[in-house]
């Protein structure tokens, strides 16, 4: 029965894959983000639909993400990526996005907040190359995708209001380049787990506020923080 259930579970990741729409009303997509204070206009909702279809189809040949059911891609990939533009909030501005992988939180607050100035930055090839077909599918303006490591972008000193991370563990060597990377009152916002918040508000270099919860989530927090010396 298991294997009966999975191989099923597989075909309708395959058939959503290949549609050429998902079968997601903007009433769903609505009640699916409402938790996280969001209120997607029509447009906003068929954006994250056509941006999940590709998300879709090209896992099926590169790893993207482990989650396949629309309804929890809204809300943990969107819903908590696109939080942070109320919650801190994020609105304008210029926004380095640290190790994008399949877009979130980066082009998720693109989304949501227009006016914002993105650069996604994720070494993998194959990954930057879904990006660009997301942007390009969207007719997203004002993105900018580097396929580099941080280390190698010794030249990003000053250039964000806001570095973002929510897939890459936020140690030092992390924390060392946003500090060079943020502009003078810009912000650090990370997406992590509540101990590991409260590790980091240990460090006596960083003015970290306290933990915003994520909704839908137990444990999941938005830390912002910027440099004692900013």
């Amino acid at each position: 029965m298991k294997g009966g259930k999975e191989q099923k579970d597989n075909r309708t990741v395959m058939n959503i894959a290949n549609s050429k729409s998902l079968a997601l009303p903007d009433a769903l997509v609505a009640q699916a983000l409402a938790p996280f204070g969001l209120e997607p206009t029509p447009a906003l909702a068929d954006a994250m639909r056509q941006y999940m279809e590709l998300l879709l189809r090209w896992n099926r040949k590169i790893s993207l993400t482990s989650i396949t059911e629309p309804r929890e891609i809204l809300q943990r990939h969107f819903g908590e990526s696109m939080f942070a533009a109320r919650a801190i909030p994020i609105v304008r501005g210029r926004l380095v996005d640290v190790g994008s992988g399949a877009g979130f939180p980066g082009l998720a607050l693109k989304l949501v907040s227009p006016e914002l100035q993105v650069t996604l930055i994720e070494p993998s090839q194959k990954k930057s190359a879904f990006l660009a077909e997301v942007v390009r599918t969207l007719a997203l303006t004002g993105v900018k995708i580097i396929s580099r490591r941080i280390e190698d972008l010794r030249d990003y000193h000053g250039v964000a209001e806001f570095v973002t991370c929510r897939a890459v563990r936020a140690d030092k060597r992390l924390l060392a380049w946003c500090r060079g990377a943020l502009a003078v009152n810009g912000r650090c916002v990370l997406w992590l787990g509540l101990e590991g918040a409260q590790e980091l508000q240990k460090n006596a270099e960083w003015d970290w506020q306290p933990p915003i919860q994520i909704p839908m989530s137990s444990n999941r927090v938005l830390l912002v923080g910027k440099p004692f010396s900013r």
